[in-house]
């Protein structure tokens, strides 16, 4: 497995990352949790160096998962996790007040098993919360040696400005695939003028890009995907448009659509990581494989033709969700 450098900071970690959030939330109920230490020692084996986590994410079952299935290879891996989001009478709530956030980074700490955390997000911009006092946390921990580097997820760019002129930013996670390159407007210029490196969640567009979800697929109540109006019977069918064309790629690539939607993302910038998520080996294999499959100047040309002629159906969030991103 090859490695990127997110940004212009020190972190190197393997060109695709692995995203353990759907081992235990968001995506039906928790698999097994022998059976995802197990497949996340496979992707130890395989080269992944870089997992990603967050408090909330249960809450707390998965950092839980992910500190037993990398005990044994401190010093190997880095593990990223994220505070700011807090369940409170089965909502999520946000709160980066300094005292919870005190509160998170010594409990995410103790599940993951670790002296410092190579990476700590703030999950989501706290309106009541400056910036600024996110950031001098920060710097603070960083100085005690609790994290070793710190990133905003789904943050607004002039968010992201203020915060980076106090203590510099190592990553920014946020959405970004083929059927959402929103990003591409201001996040990525900035990202590259500021020297950021850049972690694209759902680089699949939570599964759909890989062309096995059509009009006539079900989601349970406690999949996210219940509620996501991207993935209403209608909008399914209507993007499908999108899942043809990668397939077409696919072919002839000799490929696995998945691995060209992940060769896409790749291919845009040298300090972008995908961290596409699973829970079965033989998808783990072909994400990472998508390392692999290059992708020619003229063919992401074209594909990037065809893409923007495309529209994409459906909004990515529901209102609840939409209204706390770009802050």
């Amino acid at each position: 497995m090859q490695k990127r450098k997110l940004g212009k900071s020190d972190l190197e970690v393997s060109t695709i990352g692995l995203g353990c959030m759907g081992m235990s939330h968001g995506y039906g109920p928790a698999s097994d949790k022998k059976d995802m230490i197990s497949l996340i020692h496979e992707a130890v084996d395989r080269g992944v160096t870089f997992f990603d986590t967050a408090e909330v994410y249960g809450p707390y079952v998965n950092e839980e998962l992910v500190g037993e299935a990398l005990a044994p290879f401190k010093g190997r891996v880095n593990i990223a996790t994220k505070f700011g989001i807090q369940m409170v009478n089965g909502k999520q709530v946000l709160d980066s007040k300094p005292e919870r956030f005190r509160k998170s980074i010594e409990g995410s700490l103790k599940r993951l098993k670790v002296d410092t955390i190579d990476l700590y997000y703030q999950h989501r911009v706290d309106p009541s919360v400056p910036i600024e006092e996110v950031a001098g946390v920060m710097q603070d921990l960083i100085k005690e040696g609790k994290i070793k580097h710190w990133g905003l997820s789904e943050a607004g760019v002039e968010t992201i400005r203020r915060a980076h002129s106090i203590y510099p930013l190592t990553a920014i996670q946020s959405e970004y695939s083929m059927m959402w390159r929103s990003p591409e407007d201001e996040l990525l210029p900035t990202l590259e003028e500021l020297g950021i490196g850049f972690v694209p969640f759902s680089p699949l567009g939570k599964g759909f890009l890989t062309g096995k979800i059509n009009k006539d697929a079900t989601f349970g109540s406690s999949d996210f995907r219940s509620i996501v109006p991207r993935f209403k019977p209608e909008n399914i069918e209507a993007n499908q448009v999108l899942v043809e064309l990668i397939k077409k790629i696919a072919v002839g690539k000799d490929a696995a659509p998945a691995q060209i939607a992940l060769a896409w993302v790749l291919a845009q910038k040298q300090w972008i990581v995908p961290i596409p998520g699973t829970r079965k080996l033989e998808r783990l294999e072909e994400n990472l494989g998508a390392a692999d499959v290059e992708l020619t100047h003229e063919e992401l040309n074209d594909l990037n033709n065809a893409l923007s002629k495309i529209e994409i159906s459906g909004d990515r969030y529901p209102a609840e969700y939409a209204n706390r991103v770009g802050k």
